[in-house]
């Protein structure tokens, strides 16, 4: 499930990864994950924040550019079930790629470590 806040990170919020662009946080308490984009912070379970990485990265970029259109100017992104939606041009495409791709490196390599250190053998 996901809703708007309008408040800012709390200090029981974990910082996973960081842009220019704005920021995800991580909260262990709810157990969800917050977007800080444009201005708003928005809040998604890791399913609902896989399916806005993969619409973001499958906004085909190129053609956008080149559409000399009115309507390829911008980009809706509205996810099912998500109250949120993202009206984006190309710089705030960009952006929220970047912080989402960011993001979920943060996780896998979260997942790498926790591997590691817990599947060491143990000697006696």
């Amino acid at each position: 499930m996901c809703k708007n806040l309008v408040a800012s990170a709390k200090p029981e919020w974990t910082e996973v990864f960081r842009t220019g662009g704005g920021c995800v946080y991580q909260s262990d308490a709810e157990k969800v994950l917050f977007v800080e984009f444009g201005g708003k912070i928005a809040r998604y379970d890791i399913r609902c924040l896989n399916r806005l990485k993969k619409a973001v990265a499958n906004i085909n970029l190129e053609q956008m550019a080149t559409d000399v259109s009115r309507t390829s100017d911008v980009e809706i992104i509205s996810l099912c079930a998500c109250e949120h939606c993202y009206i984006l041009n190309i710089g705030q495409i960009v952006a929220l790629r970047e912080l989402l791709e960011g993001a979920f490196v943060m996780f896998e390599l979260n997942s790498i470590i926790q591997e590691r250190l817990y599947s060491l053998p143990v000697y006696s």
